[in-house]
């Protein structure tokens, strides 16, 4: 099982790469949970997430100890950054958090994806760029997989949307 927690702001799009990540898993097959939690203030409060993927039914939404976190903020990456399994992986958009992990028993990738998403005509989209990058290094789905649940994900009346949340992701992949 892979154990993936996504933590930011409200309005970062937190739950919506969850949803991406979960539709994916469903596309292939997997067991799924998705499991949000946010504060009280929809946007602007914290937010976080937490997806399962499975080729077993899963015991429990709840991840304490995931095997991949991605960090959108300060408060988020000061909160989970210890909890990361060992031999986990960490996503941290370092564009909005300047400190380095001193953990050697995980793989921590800085990504600047709130600074690549403006100078990239991607604005607000960011999370996808994490994504991206997650997916590139943690395997949890196929890229086709990605774009089939992005199509889900996004709804009909903001389909214009679509392609450049896929460019976010691919994008990510790169970095």
């Amino acid at each position: 099982m892979l154990s993936v927690l996504l933590a930011g702001f409200g309005g970062q799009g937190v739950l919506f790469a969850g949803k991406i990540m979960a539709y994916a898993g469903l596309i292939e097959e997997k067991y799924v949970s998705w499991l949000p939690s946010y504060g009280p203030e929809m946007r602007g409060g914290t937010a976080n997430c937490s997806v399962c993927l499975s080729d077993e039914p899963i015991g429990s939404p709840l991840v304490l100890n995931p095997d991949v976190l991605i960090a959108m903020n300060l408060p988020s990456y000061d909160r989970f950054i210890d909890q990361v399994a060992p031999g986990g992986i960490a996503v941290i958009d370092s564009s909005l958090i300047a400190k380095r992990s001193d953990r050697t028993d995980i793989r921590c990738f800085y990504v600047p994806a709130a600074e690549k998403a403006d100078t990239e005509g991607l604005s607000g989209l960011s999370n996808n760029i994490l994504l991206g990058k997650a997916l590139q290094e943690a395997r949890f789905a196929s890229l086709e997989a990605v774009e089939q649940a992005v199509a889900k994900c996004v709804p009909p009346k903001k389909q214009h949307l679509l392609e450049p949340n896929i460019r976010a992701i691919k994008l990510g992949m790169s970095l």
